[in-house]
């Protein structure tokens, strides 16, 4: 039995929350085309008769300039401390110097590196792939360099193949029936800022945050009361919506994806507050943690 951690590390959009969903082959961890959609790690595990492999998603590896940026990369870091690492690379992105500063963090960890190059589905310049794949090997010894593609999993079984190498001999850290180590009402929370990120634009993305004021369960339903907490007026107007329209069909994807995740009818309450910086603010930030949730 092979058993232990292996860190889903990258820069913002990479594709690391995809990549999750893929190896659990349900969606855990919520996925847009913005970044910063991740904020904290997230667990995923993935058990069968020969290995236990606990997936930890990190939030994309950027410079931080606000107080919830900086508790953003204390996560990636702590993060590190696994048994086998994986960066993934956007292979549809050109190579930046943003990239480079990411891979000198890699170097410091002591755990065994994969490069993992995503998004390979959507690259029709072979040449380019494998320009990338030399540069890569020349900025840092990486185990292997694996194309996938997160999306099509073209690529996926190779990966986990090579992972569950280097995983160390050991008995399972969870039941088998074990998925993830975050509450339901954290899920839930994902879940409805996931239908504000697809559905807003502009400023509003990064300064959201859901929290789930009540959580009340019944043999019948289950009944969800979220506050959105944004920071300016402005953007609590747009996210509302005329008539109140945007923040109805908000609620109402959100519902439905919840029933499908709870498989329960869920009745959701929506509200949206103006919370002037509540990305420098520590215990705000400490409240909309998931282990906040359970008082950690």
């Amino acid at each position: 039995m092979k058993t232990g951690f292996v860190s889903i590390l990258g820069r913002p959009n990479a594709g690391k929350s995809t990549l999750l969903n893929a190896v659990l082959g349900q969606k855990l961890a919520i996925v847009a085309a913005k970044p910063q959609t991740t904020r904290t790690s997230i667990q995923g595990v993935v058990t069968t008769a020969g290995y236990q492999i606990v997936f930890v998603d990190t939030p994309g590896i950027h410079r931080s300039n606000t107080m919830m940026n900086k508790r953003m990369m204390d996560t990636v870091h702590a993060s590190a401390a696994a048994d086998v690492v994986l960066y993934l690379f956007d292979v549809l992105e050109p190579f930046s110097e943003e990239d480079a500063e990411a891979i000198d963090l890699v170097k410091k960890i002591q755990a065994p590196a994969i490069a993992v190059l995503n998004k390979i589905d959507k690259l029709h310049d072979k040449p380019k792939l494998l320009a990338l794949i030399d540069r890569i090997r020349s900025l840092h010894d990486f185990a292997e360099v694996i194309p996938i593609s997160a999306t099509t999993t073209a690529g996926i079984d190779t990966l986990l193949k090579e992972i569950v190498k280097r995983l160390p001999e050991g008995e399972r850290l969870y039941p088998e029936d074990h998925l993830t180590d975050q509450p339901s009402r954290f899920l839930a929370a994902e879940i409805l800022r996931e239908k504000i990120l697809h559905h807003t634009h502009q400023e509003v993305p990064h300064s959201v945050a859901v929290v789930i004021d009540s959580w009340e369960e019944t043999p019948a339903i289950l009944k969800i009361a979220a506050t959105i907490y944004v920071e300016k007026p402005g953007q609590k107007t747009i996210l509302i919506g005329a008539g109140g329209a945007g923040l109805k069909r908000i609620g109402m994807l959100a519902r439905y994806e919840m029933e499908k995740a709870f498989d329960r009818r869920v009745f959701l309450q929506t509200f949206v507050k103006v919370k002037p910086n509540w990305r420098q603010d520590p215990e705000f930030l400490a409240a909309i943690d998931w282990r906040g949730m359970l008082g950690q």
